[in-house]
């Protein structure tokens, strides 16, 4: 389900932010999906492209072999539940929409692989995980992973040396996604994981009810970027990020279920990224 459903999405869904990609970045400029007058040439660079994060064909059983309880636990409303969610986030974070861009908003998730504008270094001391000379760790891939501290645990967890080589979260897909993965999947105390939270297995301590954060979609987003965007009534990037997730949830077939936002929530603070996005 998820290699046929996942790779069907990104054609249905991001035909205009696959094509712009294309354009931007490898002077292609016809459309890239099937259409009865295109050239199998065009085809097969459709197919490579399907993914904006690669010039590379993959599926997502390269990618998910990382955490085998990614998009498996719970009911079949629960793991359809888990990939819409899972798609808004990062639609958000790599998100090239705009009010009145063709097809809404919500339609141009994944057009940036790495953070825009002049992102500082985002290097800090730390004896664990220190930065590597000459290195940045920014803004990268679809969950936007930055700081040295995340880079070198997502590497270590996936096997991979993120600290002498992030740029390979925007060069190589399957290192991309796994880092993204890995976050989703991975708590840090007092955050859960993003995972536990959608799939019902996180339960909201004392404190955590006292904070307003109750299970839901909105504390998915506390956890990812809380400190900025939580907790002070409405905010106009986690209604970006819940117009993905309605979206996704609509095209799947599924609810979204309650409590989207995180307006009233008190954030958990610093974690697994740092609030900066």
């Amino acid at each position: 389900m998820w290699d046929v459903g996942f790779f069907k999405l990104f054609q249905k869904e991001y035909k205009n932010s696959l094509e712009a990609y294309a354009a931007a970045n490898l002077g292609i400029v016809e459309p890239l999906l099937p259409t009865a007058t295109q050239t199998k040439a065009a085809k097969a660079r459709m197919t490579l492209l399907v993914l904006p994060l690669a010039s590379t064909p993959m599926t997502l059983s390269h990618i998910v072999d990382l955490n085998s309880n990614f998009d498996t636990t719970g009911d079949t409303a629960t793991q359809q539940r888990e990939i819409a969610a899972f798609l808004a986030q990062t639609s958000h974070e790599t998100t090239g929409g705009w009010a009145t861009a063709p097809d809404g908003p919500y339609a141009w998730g994944y057009c940036f692989l790495r953070e825009q504008g002049n992102p500082p270094d985002y290097c800090v001391q730390d004896a664990q995980w220190p930065c590597a000379p000459g290195q940045k760790y920014y803004g990268r891939g679809p969950i936007q992973i930055s700081y040295n501290y995340n880079y070198g645990p997502a590497g270590s967890a996936i096997g991979v040396d993120l600290l002498n080589n992030p740029d390979l979260v925007a060069t190589d897909p399957v290192i991309s996604f796994k880092t993204a993965i890995w976050f989703w999947m991975t708590p840090q105390s007092p955050k859960p994981s993003c995972h536990d939270v959608i799939d019902g297995s996180w339960t909201p301590s004392a404190a955590d009810q006292s904070a307003g954060r109750f299970p839901g979609y909105g504390v998915i987003t506390n956890i990812i970027n809380g400190g900025l965007e939580c907790g002070h009534g409405s905010d106009a990037r986690v209604q970006d990020r819940i117009g993905f997730y309605q979206r996704y949830c609509q095209i799947i077939g599924v609810s979204p279920g309650d409590n989207l936002d995180c307006g009233n929530q008190v954030p958990f603070g610093s974690g697994l990224l740092v609030d900066t996005m």
